[in-house]
C-alpha cells in the first residue's frame, strides 16, 4: 500500500507548516489548503482519486467558508471520508455541530506533535477496522 494521504486545512500558515512537518516526519503524504475551495480542488484532483485510505485535518475558523461548510460539502461529495476537526474554540456548539456532521475526532489548538499523532494514527486504525 501506498503512503496514507492527508489533507490540512487551515488559513494559518503556521499551522499548516507545523502539521506538514510533524505528519511528513511519520512517513505520511501531506498536502496543504488554505482555503475551503482550496482543500476542495486538492481533494478533487488526482491525488486523492486513488482508494488508499485518507485523512481531512480540517480547522472550523476561517475567512468565507467555514470548516462546517467544507465538513457538510465533504459529506455530501465523498461520504466516509474520515474528517478531523481542529479549533482553537472548543465550544460544546461547535462540537456537537461538528459530529452531526461527520467529524470522526476532534483536537484543539494549540495542540502539541504528538496530539496530532495521536489523533490521526487513532482514526486511521479505526478506518482499518472497518
Amino acid at each position: 500500500m501506498g503512503k496514507i494521504k492527508i489533507i490540512v486545512v487551515d488559513d494559518e500558515a503556521i499551522v499548516l507548516d507545523s502539521c506538514r512537518r510533524v505528519l511528513e516526519a511519520e512517513g505520511f503524504e501531506v498536502f496543504l489548503a488554505a482555503s475551503v475551495g482550496e482543500a476542495i480542488r486538492v481533494i478533487e484532483g488526482q491525488a486523492f482519486s486513488t482508494p488508499l485510505l485518507r485523512l481531512l485535518l480540517l480547522d472550523v475558523k476561517m475567512p468565507v467558508h467555514d470548516g462546517m461548510h467544507l465538513l457538510k460539502h465533504v459529506n455530501e461529495q465523498w461520504p466516509g471520508l474520515p474528517v478531523i476537526v481542529m479549533s482553537g474554540y472548543p465550544t460544546t456548539e461547535t462540537l456537537k455541530v461538528a459530529k452531526d456532521l461527520g467529524a470522526v475526532a476532534f483536537i484543539a489548538k494549540p495542540f502539541t506533535p504528538d496530539e496530532l499523532l495521536e489523533a490521526v494514527k487513532a482514526v486511521i486504525q479505526e478506518g482499518e477496522r472497518h
